[in-house]
């Protein structure tokens, strides 16, 4: 989800010329400054302020709407599961991690909101961490909501694939951090290869859930946190959660 914009009055003054309006920002009334009455004249084609941005994504997060979102979306996915599961030979489920199967909450903070792939990550000290130095740390906790969607699925006997933008040099730690949480008894992981580079996440990851396909299952259900989890076919439902915090194409 991304956060609601500042809605702000728009007052035109005589023909709209172009694309341009004028905001009028005005302070509270009751407030003691001596800058009340200031308007300002602006223009509204802006975007969402960077700073602004940033802390409704942390708000969202600490006043526990966000979890309360993933859960509701992981709910419905739960009972979609209920309810074809049995009625599809060998039915299969898709998951991306970072974000649905693993939250990155902890790296998130540390860098700010910020996504740089590459740089070391020293936990001993209070700076950034590159996400893949990050990542061979294996340290990730479950996005509970997730796992209970997991468990709903193999306790059904539907097959579970993962499917990430996580490079394969980073297999072995991820597979150590998905089992440590819960996610056990998965089919396969699917991983980008090292020298791989895509437009988007879609070209790899649809691609992949068609080769799913090809040896036989059936995807049920496909969750993911970016759109480009989802875009491009190859699953009968798609399940998207909610993420403010950063965008891959």
């Amino acid at each position: 989800m991304v956060p609601s914009r500042l809605r702000l009055p728009i007052y035109k003054c005589g023909m709209l010329i172009g694309l341009v309006g004028l905001i009028l920002f005005t302070r509270s009334h009751g407030s003691a400054s001596s800058y009340d009455q200031d308007v300002f004249v602006t223009v509204a084609s802006q975007p969402i302020n960077v700073g602004d941005a940033k802390a409704a994504a942390l708000a969202y997060y600490n006043s526990g709407a966000y979890q309360r979102d993933l859960e509701a979306v992981a709910v419905q996915a739960a009972g979609s599961i209920d309810s074809r599961a049995a009625s599809v030979n060998r039915p299969a489920l898709v998951l991306d991690i970072d974000e649905t199967a693993l939250s990155n909450w902890e790296i998130l903070k540390r860098d700010d909101f910020g996504r740089s792939i590459a740089g070391p990550c020293d936990l001993a000290i209070d700076a950034p961490c590159g996400w893949a130095a990050w990542d061979q740390l294996g340290r990730d906790p479950a996005s509970v909501p997730t796992l209970h969607v997991f468990q709903r699925a193999r306790a059904l006997n539907v097959a579970v694939f993962f499917i990430t933008g996580r490079h394969e040099s980073q297999r072995a730690a991820t597979e150590r951090n998905l089992r440590s949480v819960g996610y056990d008894g998965y089919a396969d992981l699917y991983m980008t290869p090292d020298d791989a580079h895509f437009a988007s996440a879609a070209d790899f990851k649809a691609p992949t859930r068609a080769k799913i396909e090809q040896i036989g299952y059936t995807i049920i259900e496909n969750m993911g946190d970016q759109p480009s989890d989802l875009l491009g076919g190859h699953a009968e439902k798609d399940y998207l959660l909610p993420d403010p915090f950063y965008r891959i194409p």
